[in-house]
């Protein structure tokens, strides 16, 4: 064990001391980058050590940082990984474990979304517990999503839409991260009530049909009046859409054959794209 000048401590760590953030919103899936991840650990070691904090629960270690690199070294059998130790309460511990995991490319919409909430709420009961040291109402007067906006490059409206995300229902979200359900869209259905969101998403189901950005606003408004249902909505996702024309169904079931299980269907439709493309 060596300590820093900071107080930190760098350690070796058993993998089954670790535990995992709660409510931690970036997944992990077994892909080929992962694996590639795991054979590259295997030939050079692991480069860049894993961030943890003593776990609130036992003698082990909560992860902040590090998610992806400890499933590669399970998948190559590794026993043990180097970290480094940081004290840290729960909002601090959620603050650095967003900002590690943030940096990861081709986040899904449901990711991003729920790591921006999570930070948010976290820097505003940071923001409204000043230190000893300054107890002046000044140091909060910043506000902190105009504060995240600065360090994520979102902008805050952005940084808004996004967190709209999470109080979609579960089904409606896998339908935007799988591609199926567009942004715009999304961020207005993200108002209906639980049980108007569950009747769209039966709707969209038995239809094959989504929301355009303007019937969106359209369901977002009757909503809100308080004349949302089940018929009207059928009535709108009915509407011709103004750019629609007789579309090309191809079943997903199909095309699995041919891609990787993990694959979107977002990632199909560019792979066939670009094979179009350089078939010209």
């Amino acid at each position: 064990m060596m300590k820093t000048n900071t107080g930190e401590k760098s350690i070796s760590v058993r993998l089954e001391q670790l535990h995992p953030f709660e409510n931690h919103p970036f997944r992990v899936v077994e892909d080929d980058t992962l694996r590639q991840l795991a054979q590259s650990i295997k030939e050079n070691g692991m480069l860049t050590p894993c961030i943890v904090r003593p776990s609130p629960y036992d003698d082990g270690y909560e992860l902040l940082s590090g998610h992806r690199r400890v499933a590669a070294c399970r998948l190559i059998g590794r026993k043990t990984i180097p970290a480094i130790v940081r004290e840290l309460d729960d909002d601090g511990a959620t603050i650095l474990m967003v900002d590690a995991n943030q940096q990861r490319e081709n986040l899904l919409p449901s990711e991003k979304a729920f790591a921006y909430r999570m930070k948010l709420e976290a820097m505003k009961r940071k923001a409204g517990r000043p230190s000893k040291e300054n107890v002046s109402p000044l140091g909060t007067h910043f506000r902190t999503d105009a504060i995240m906006a600065q360090e994520s490059g979102d902008s805050r409206n952005q940084i808004a839409r996004y967190i709209r995300l999470t109080y979609l229902e579960e089904n409606l979200l896998r339908m935007v991260d799988e591609g199926r359900i567009a942004f715009g869209p999304a961020v207005e259905i993200s108002f209906l009530k639980h049980e108007e969101q569950c009747m769209l998403l039966e709707t969209i189901i038995t239809e094959e049909a989504t929301p355009s950005l303007s019937q969106a606003q359209t369901l977002k408004k009757l909503s809100h009046e308080g004349k949302l249902d089940m018929d009207t909505i059928l009535s709108i996702l009915s509407e011709q859409k103004g750019n629609q024309v007789d579309r090309l169904k191809l079943r997903e079931d199909r095309l699995m054959e041919y891609f990787p299980p993990c694959t979107t269907p977002r990632q199909m439709e560019e792979t066939i794209f670009q094979l179009l493309a350089a078939a010209d």
